[in-house]
């Protein structure tokens, strides 16, 4: 709790800084807020893991028979007309796996950035960030589905580096970045290659967004380097006020070796169909398939890989402003047999789950 608390000082110190430190005439009128999440959940495993741990390739809500929280967040932002920042500090299961690999104390941190406005529509943002792949979050409430698709799941949630951005009008974005690595806070020991991403979003119309995000790096030592290539595209279509659908496409191939010209490669299509029957009930379908053959992501070291297609239908009841209750079925179903069921393996799985989210 000491190390929470340390940890907190000194990002609400940062925040701040750009506000008070300035001399007089240099002050921007800028605005700090606050919000929060936290969202409880129990989910149920038909396999019935011994150890309450759900297959190894989800992240989100993943243990089994148990109450537990998926994620607790505040987070602080500063805005104003140059300037802005965000500290946000986490605790829960998300974190706790999705994390694991990162400095104890830095698994706490959500976000942490600040950025400056260089031009009329350009920023400059520097530090933790939400990953710019994906139309998925670990905030479940923005999320159409409760549980993430696998794609999301396996594919960053977050990433550090610096960032610019320019939005020449209402309809067209254009982000680059200079990252850390694939989801890395900490960059991986003797690797020095450095990462890059970029990310172009096109708006249309008010009920139609294109998005094209692309990531290239290596994930390992530079001893044995294998660069990674990788390209994430999804669209959003408001086809009524009521009815709206998402469609996404992950592409990844990766060296062989280091030095190698073969690659391995992976794929994952998505699409999740959501209908609002009032404005407190509504109901998502998901249908995805993930292909990742030579075990470059999800790794089962069995002859296929990791081939599998899923299924998910959940209940939406938000009863007041603030609040949602949810509740979701979900099935996979797998080319080899990759997932336990008691001392077996067996190629489905099928899982319950139920979520109560707060936030203000």
């Amino acid at each position: 709790m000491k190390k929470i608390l340390l940890l907190a000082g000194a990002l609400a110190a940062a925040i701040t800084m750009f506000a008070q430190d300035a001399p007089p005439q240099e002050k921007e009128k800028g605005k700090v807020t606050f919000s929060g999440y936290a969202e409880a959940y129990y989910s149920y495993d038909l396999n019935n893991p011994a150890n309450h741990t759900k297959p190894g390739f989800l992240y989100n809500y993943n243990r089994h028979n148990e109450l537990n929280l998926n994620l607790a967040m505040v987070k602080a932002t500063y805005t104003s007309d140059r300037i802005r920042a965000n500290v946000g500090l986490m605790a829960g299961t998300y974190p706790q796996y999705n994390l694991a690999s990162e400095p104890t104390l830095m698994q706490y941190v959500y976000e942490a950035n600040v950025g400056i406005r260089v031009g009329k529509n350009v920023w400059i943002d520097a530090g933790v960030m939400p990953a710019h792949i994906g139309f998925e979050s670990a905030i479940g409430k923005d999320c159409p589905t409760l549980t993430r698709s696998i794609l999301a799941e396996n594919s960053p949630y977050y990433e550090t580096g610096a960032k610019v951005t320019w939005t020449p009008n209402d309809k067209w974005s254009f982000a680059a970045m200079y990252l850390n690595g694939w989801q890395r806070i900490k960059k991986v020991d003797g690797n020095q290659t450095p990462a890059f991403g970029t990310q172009i979003t096109f708006k249309p119309t008010t009920k139609i967004l294109l998005n094209w995000s692309t990531y290239i790096g290596n994930d390992l030592p530079d001893s044995v380097r294998q660069m990674r290539y990788f390209n994430n595209v999804y669209g959003t279509f408001s086809i009524t006020d009521k009815f709206s659908v998402i469609a996404g496409f992950d592409y990844g191939l990766q060296q062989k070796a280091k030095g190698s010209s073969d690659f391995n490669s992976w794929y994952s299509p998505v699409v999740i169909a959501r209908y609002a029957f009032t404005d407190k009930f509504a109901m998502a379908g998901r249908v995805e398939h993930y292909n990742d053959q030579h075990g470059v992501i999800i790794s089962t070291g069995t002859p296929d890989g990791f081939q599998t297609t899923g299924y998910s239908l959940n209940l939406d009841f938000t009863p007041v402003n603030n609040v949602m209750f949810r509740l979701e079925g979900r099935s996979f179903n797998g080319k080899d047999k990759t997932f336990m069921k008691g001392t077996e393996l067996k190629n489905t799985n099928t899982a319950i789950t139920a979520s109560l989210a707060v936030w203000f």
